[in-house]
């Protein structure tokens, strides 16, 4: 796995946003993440991210040589998934492919900060009260391809009783204490990342079914 610094503030020289969403974020007249899902925007442009989660950290999930075959012959290409964080409550994935591996990396990047979410945390162990978000809120689940994820909250100090991929997920999320449950054909990567990014999508879903 390969974990860079902080978002690349350098894209934000010179931009001239294309969206409604854009226009407002770079004036000033939103100015967090919550307010973006609160008015149901969807963010299209990364640059947004840049302005409003300013120390991201990006790691390497899962990297692939990966070749397709094609009426011009073989195409090879490289195929990069991207976990981005901020380890207070907002996550994106993002996946890349091209024929260089820095170009596929920056794809990935790019597409984490347009799938970005919020990940609401809590204290929901019975095994816990400090109120602190330590862990999450309630039981989820996630699903994809033939892949099962199930977080379960966990007492304070536990830590996270996950798998690598998963844990790197849950760490960029913020969540410090987390029992993970998986089934299925978790050695492929990507259903394994997308069903955990999908649990943890579902804390902030079911926050809003419940209100």
């Amino acid at each position: 796995m390969f974990e860079t610094g902080a978002s690349d503030k350098s894209s934000l020289e010179g931009w001239t946003p294309k969206t409604t969403l854009g226009r407002l974020v770079l004036e000033g007249k939103i100015t967090s993440i919550e307010e973006i899902f609160r008015n149901g925007y969807k963010i299209r442009e990364p640059e947004i991210i840049d302005i409003l989660l300013p120390n991201l950290t990006h790691e390497v999930l899962d990297t692939a040589f990966v070749q397709k075959q094609t009426d011009a012959g073989e195409r090879s290409r490289f195929r990069v998934i991207v976990a981005s964080g901020d380890m207070n409550g907002h996550l994106g994935i993002g996946f890349g492919k091209a024929t260089q591996w820095r170009t596929a990396f920056q794809k990935a990047i790019k597409d984490a900060k347009l799938n970005m979410t919020i990940i609401r945390r809590g204290c929901g162990s019975w095994e816990c009260d400090c109120n602190l978000p330590h862990s999450l809120p309630f039981k989820v689940e996630g699903r994809c391809g033939g892949v099962s994820v199930v977080l379960l909250p966990a007492p304070k100090g536990l830590g996270l009783v996950a798998g690598d991929i998963t844990r790197v997920l849950l760490r960029l999320a913020g969540i410090k204490d987390c029992w993970v449950r998986t089934f299925g054909s978790t050695r492929t990567h990507s259903s394994l990342i997308k069903a955990t990014f999908e649990a943890l999508k579902s804390t902030y879903e079911l926050t809003l079914q419940k209100r």
